[in-house]
């Protein structure tokens, strides 16, 4: 890491992480762990197909059964609204995206295997499941469709009976005459398709909710693990038909997000509406089972793109088509996954016009939407293949070809086909420094030893930029106990990022306060009137900015009252362990004793916001090394480098571990994980027996340096890096394995993941 001046706990500094103690000793509190009084159980009777008509006979029994206290089917709950989709797409027509909303239960038909039939509340778990199984359903089976690009076909099954023929929506970006014209000119056309393999977000935690209604406060109370409570609030808020204001939801510590946390599922506002119904508190937890078929799924597109080039490999243009599996319905952000990626499609290279063509497709499978990076890994994977593929049609090595087009610090701030607009960054610098760390010109020596051992050997990169902390706010307040402590309040939510960490970093540069003193409050709608919530890496570079300047404040409230205890000038007082000093002097007070001279609350409380007005840019390059066994396919990362520009580091520790996750979710996507339906819908990777997460020893160590270099929209120059480690791994992982089957087999092109058995028949076949 690069050396930095900072204070002990401020700016720059490694602390480790204040919140770790209770986890790895079993004393976090997540939702499972909450037990209200009198609690009740629910458990959702689901779907065993993928596409089917189906009538509920009776219930009769299952109601029954001693120890349930209700069933509830479609007819039920019929009050309750579907979960919208919160962000359709403008369509060519100018038309927007019609939208397939989430029913709470079903109705007749279900159209993916977990689809939810029906809620059963009992005293225990075990009785809810046991009663399940004895509500009386018939099931017409449907033709199913699972495949993200058949789906659109004339002859493929309908997943709905109305409608565009599985079309889920069209939409355009770019400029389609003159990417045309630049085609029709250029020396070189290079065509590449990939498919972007469907994952599941398997967090630690799996999703839980308790719900309990206060009839005397006319208001409900919710524990939900979520991703931000005010966002949840009013998506729970617009399901019930109900003002924000009758719920009080509560996220403790969260065992892994992921973007997939942000979204309200249907089991919460069936246990709010079962607890009101019942008058007694309902608890629904998630087994790993569940979440393999309830929880939204990410990725999953096919993609065809074009690069125009001019003889020296200068890039022109980019034709992109991109067909993205939707699922079933379509889910909160579902559409907006594949929008917000087609405008990082030129990435990091200065080409001048696109002409970008999305279709969403509607299959009979779980729905999918926001999975770390949203769109963005998805962009990076395509543009850094196709980039590698242009180089190697051309002649030219993967980093001659990049230097010819990379953007150039002369031409920042630079406005990209897609809208967006980079401000600050050194591209060829990073990636120069990257290869000098992963020896880039020293492979060819270790290439002839991996032959004489029997293993192939390649080396690929994969340069990336992405858009994150997108305009807007994360207003901080924070405030002086009478004991000395400081409470700092903020709407974000941390997932395992180590926020109360970060935060009180800040807040500790400045107020001269140890940072175990400062307590980070969070989770509870009680407590403040809005929070935007964690995703797309805002929470420090929004929140941190506004705690920064939230403690700033209280810290001159502070001298200002030490100043007329200690009879001196606020500008002569200094800030340190607990304590407001004169300069030069013994002469101190603390800040109980602060605190308790205080005339008014106010004078005790500082508040924060910084409004931010265009996204920030992480951009960096990711350099990956492997041998593979071709006696079995087994691939091995030998080495991996990465040099990342994150504007400004506040805490290398903490950020070295957002970024090691990350590669680590990308070498799962490149390496071992995929989705798989059969043809009748019926998911085959549904448990941890066959769906490959990657275990630790398929996590190499790394070599991490960043040379950043500030972010002019931030005010403290951050920019962000929860998401970064996905965005650039995936397409050097996969430009790595490549490299080694072309140089030993001229294989040129395959897909994710590269499992040792599909790898040992690509083999094979040469």
């Amino acid at each position: 890491m690069n050396e930095v001046t900072h204070a002990k706990f401020g700016m720059g500094a490694s602390v480790l992480r204040k919140e770790d103690n209770a986890f790895i000793t079993g004393k976090g509190q997540y939702t499972d762990d909450k037990y209200a009084e009198n609690v009740l159980h629910g458990y959702v009777l689901r779907s065993p197909m993928a596409h089917a008509r189906f009538k509920i006979n009776d219930t009769s029994d299952a109601n029954n059964v001693p120890g349930v206290h209700v069933v509830l089917t479609a007819a039920d709950v019929s009050e309750l609204n579907p979960i919208p989709c919160l962000i359709p797409l403008k369509q060519p027509d100018g038309s927007m995206s019609s939208n397939r909303d989430i029913p709470i239960l079903c109705d007749n038909i279900v159209r993916h295997v977990g689809d939810a039939i029906a809620f059963i509340v009992a005293d225990s778990v075990a009785i809810a499941r046991d009663a399940a199984e004895m509500i009386d359903v018939d099931f017409e089976m449907l033709p199913a469709v699972v495949d993200t690009v058949a789906a659109l076909d004339d002859g493929s099954p309908d997943v709905y009976s109305d409608g565009d023929k599985n079309l889920a929506f069209t939409h355009f970006m770019g400029d389609r005459e003159k990417t045309d014209e630049l085609f029709k000119s250029a020396d070189q056309v290079t065509e590449l398709t990939i498919v972007n393999n469907r994952v599941i977000s398997n967090y630690m935690e799996t999703r839980a909710c308790q719900a309990s209604w206060d009839e005397g406060k006319n208001r409900y109370d919710v524990t939900v693990g979520s991703q931000g409570v005010f966002g949840m609030r009013r998506a729970l808020a617009g399901v019930m038909g109900v003002d924000v204001e009758t719920l009080h939801v509560m996220t403790p510590d969260v065992g892994g997000g992921f973007g997939t946390k942000v979204f309200c599922y249907r089991e919460y506002p069936l246990c709010l509406f079962a607890a009101k119904k019942l008058g007694r508190p309902v608890k629904w937890t998630s087994d790993r089972g569940e979440h393999f078929v309830s929880d939204a799924q990410g990725r999953d597109n096919v993609v065809t793109a074009r690069m125009a080039m001019d003889k020296d490999g200068k890039f022109l243009a980019m034709d992109v088509d991109l067909i993205a599996a939707m699922g079933a319905y379509l889910h909160s952000f579902g559409p907006f996954i594949p929008y917000l990626g087609i405008t990082m499609t030129t990435g990091l290279y200065d080409i001048e016009t696109m002409a970008v063509r999305i279709r969403g497709s509607y299959t009979n499978t779980v729905p999918t939407d926001a999975y770390r990076g949203a769109g963005r890994p998805e962009a990076a994977y395509l543009l850094e293949r196709l980039v590698d593929k242009c180089a190697f049609e051309l002649g030219l090595s993967p980093d001659e070809i990049r230097r010819r087009n990379l953007i150039k610090p002369e031409q920042l701030p630079y406005t990209t086909p897609g809208g967006r607009m980079y401000d600050t960054g050194e591209y060829q610098a990073h990636m120069e420094l990257c290869m000098e760390r992963a020896d880039w010109s020293g492979f060819e020596d270790r290439l002839s030893a991996a032959k004489e051992a029997g293993k192939i050997r390649g080396i690929g990169m994969g340069a990336y930029i992405e858009a994150c902390a997108f305009a807007g706010s994360e207003p901080a307040f924070i405030e002086l106990n009478t004991d000395g402590t400081v409470d700092l309040k903020i709407g974000t939510q941390s997932n395992g990022q180590g926020h109360a960490t970060a935060y009180t970093q800040l807040a500790a540069e400045k107020l001269g306060l140890d940072y175990e003193k400062i307590q980070l409050r969070q989770g509870d709608t009680d407590e403040l009137e809005n929070g935007g919530g964690t995703g797309g890496s805002r929470s420090i570079p929004l929140g941190g900015v506004s705690v920064s300047r939230a403690s700033e404040q209280l810290a001159e409230k502070i001298k200002t009252i030490a100043a007329e205890e200690l009879e001196a000038s606020a500008a002569d007082i200094e800030l340190e362990d607990g304590e407001a000093r004169i300069v030069g002097t013994d002469r101190v007070i603390s800040f109980a004793d602060i605190a308790a001279a205080a005339k008014d609350p106010d004078e005790l409380k500082g508040e924060g916001e910084f409004k931010q007005a265009e996204a920030t840019y992480p951009n960096g390059t990711h350099i990956c090394e492997v041998e593979i066994d071709p006696e079995t396919g087994v691939v091995e990362i030998i080495k991996y480098t990465v040099v990342d520009d994150f504007g400004v580091t506040l805490n290398p520790v903490l950020l070295e571990g957002q970024v090691h996750g990350g590669i680590a979710q990308s070498i799962g996507q490149v390496l071992t994980e995929r989705v798989v339906y059969d043809d009748e819908g019926q998911l085959l990777t549904a448990s941890f027996m066959d769906y490959n997460v990657p275990k630790a020893d398929a996590v190499p160590g790394f070599d991490f340096e960043t040379r950043n270099v500030p972010s002019t929209t931030n005010a403290l120059g951050i920019k962000g890096a929860g998401e970064a480690g996905t965005i650039g791994a995936t397409p050097a992982v996969m430009n790595a394995v490549i490299d080694a089957l072309r140089r030993e087999y001229g294989i040129t092109e395959i897909d994710m993941p590269v499992t040792p058995s599909r790898l040992w028949e690509a083999i094979q076949g040469k």
